[in-house]
């Protein structure tokens, strides 16, 4: 059953709950404080190892795994991974005395939903357990789908209807460039918008903290930014979520980054906070693009992990060429699918303006050189870019004539971005709900890895 509260309110289950960890007094004594809690949490499976965690995973099918990344024989982060293929109906939180972002990394790389910090505080053993249960919920119910388990489509049904986020594909698409100037802020707006089409929900995420340009470049100003989400990260709703978001005149739901230098380090306070913002709500949306700056850091990474498409974006000189190659053999040693990279150059000049001065490397030499084909060649036309900018819209709707650079070319890539991702998954309007969920049998959530 995976609606828990009837109609009157009151719970129909419990929570199931499995508690792993290699202390046998820590065990218990999480089971004691869920105890407090016997009608909303049941723990039905322990386990001291990561091996036996997996065995007792595949028996009881909790709907959370309370897992210690300090184990004998496979560790936390190891059994999670496991866990997470064997029977991905489960969400993994991880508990560890280890509170450093590269566990946290690496943990949400394996599956994880969450992460604790031992010791921990009773109300954030709760409210994480509920809010990573509410964020599962459509994973439970297509596990049960596809294992032919007992559901209440009704009820499921209307689970999905009532959350927002239920149906939608949640895709992840970071624009990055190493480097400054290559108009990576100009390729995520225009993305964006190039993605809106009918029936499909986008938002565009300003993560570029301290030196944001999307405001500027969409004449968009709001007294709430990403700054506002991240005191309320660990019980976030999307009706908060919301109403923080400012709406441009294209109808383009977009999350501003912080007014001001004090408030963006402040965010980055808070490891991952856009990661973890993201991850609660990016499924209430079909496309999530997300600006972000130039540097290189650990919250950076958690994005590029968590994206289901990385747009890396170029100049054809030089520096810009030699900071793609240095972003691509990182990617590469990170395990990244080839296709998750869509390399774009931009600025790229036609004959006339390298006859004028202006010579910069052919695309084929660059192609050769990365060994990396380029999706996408925006002609350099800053008259355009800078005439879009002051009326305050993406360069896509500054004009009626699609037919003229860069107009033409950022429109094609948009297409080529949302046929990429949509390709034969796109779900027919004329289809029920109900249909669809047991017809596509495939993952409809791109977070929950």
């Amino acid at each position: 059953m995976f609606n828990r509260s009837n109609a009157s309110g009151e719970n129909k289950e419990p929570i199931k709950v499995v508690v792993v960890d290699d202390i046998a007094d820590t065990r218990e004594n999480i089971k004691k404080l869920l105890a407090f809690e016997d009608q909303e949490f049941r723990v039905v499976g322990t386990a001291g190892t990561g091996i036996e965690a997996v065995r007792v995973v595949q028996e009881t099918q909790p709907d959370i795994v309370l897992m210690d990344i300090n184990m004998p024989d496979m560790d936390g982060i190891q059994a999670t991974e496991r866990i997470s293929k064997v029977y991905p109906g489960a969400a993994v939180i991880i508990m560890s005395v280890q509170a450093d972002s590269d566990y946290f990394r690496k943990a949400m790389l394996a599956g994880a939903r969450n992460y604790l910090t031992k010791p921990v505080q009773l109300d954030e053993l709760y409210n994480t357990i509920r809010a990573v249960y509410k964020q599962h919920e459509f994973a439970r119910m297509q596990q049960a789908v596809l294992t032919n388990a007992p559901v209440d489509m009704r009820s499921a049904t209307n689970a999905m209807v009532n959350d927002a986020g239920a149906l939608r594909a949640g895709h992840i698409i970071v624009v990055y460039s190493p480097q400054g100037g290559t108009g990576a802020t100009t390729m995520a707006t225009n993305l964006a918008t190039g993605m809106m089409k009918k029936n499909t929900k986008v938002l565009l995420v300003d993560a570029n903290l301290q030196f944001g340009d999307v405001g500027v470049f969409l004449k968009l100003q709001s007294q709430s930014t990403l700054h506002d989400l991240v005191g309320k990260i660990d019980d976030l709703d999307t009706d908060f979520f919301d109403s923080i978001v400012t709406t441009h005149e294209s109808g383009l739901k977009v999350l501003l980054s912080p007014p001001k230098l004090e408030l963006a380090l402040e965010v980055e306070q808070t490891p991952n906070a856009i990661a973890r913002i993201l991850e609660k709500v990016a499924n209430t949306y079909d496309f999530v693009i997300v600006d972000c700056g130039n540097y290189l850091n650990e919250s950076q990474l958690s994005l590029f992990d968590m994206a289901t498409k990385i747009v890396l974006m170029a100049t054809p000189t030089l520096a810009s060429i030699k900071n793609a190659r240095f972003m691509l053999d990182l990617f590469d040693r990170l395990n990244y699918v080839p296709t998750k990279t869509m390399f774009v150059l931009n600025q790229v000049e036609d004959e006339r303006q390298q006859r004028a001065g202006r010579v910069t490397i052919p695309t084929e030499t660059i192609e050769k050189h990365l060994k990396r084909q380029v999706e996408a060649k925006i002609p350099y036309d800053q008259r355009t870019i800078l005439s879009a900018v002051n009326k305050g819209v993406p360069v896509i709707t500054y004009q009626r004539d699609r037919t003229k650079s860069p107009i033409k070319e950022l429109v094609d890539f948009s297409e080529h971005v949302y046929n990429s991702l949509v390709g034969d998954h796109a779900v027919d309007d004329d289809l029920d709900i109900e249909k669809t969920a047991i017809k596509k049998k495939n993952p409809l959530l791109r977070l929950g890895r």
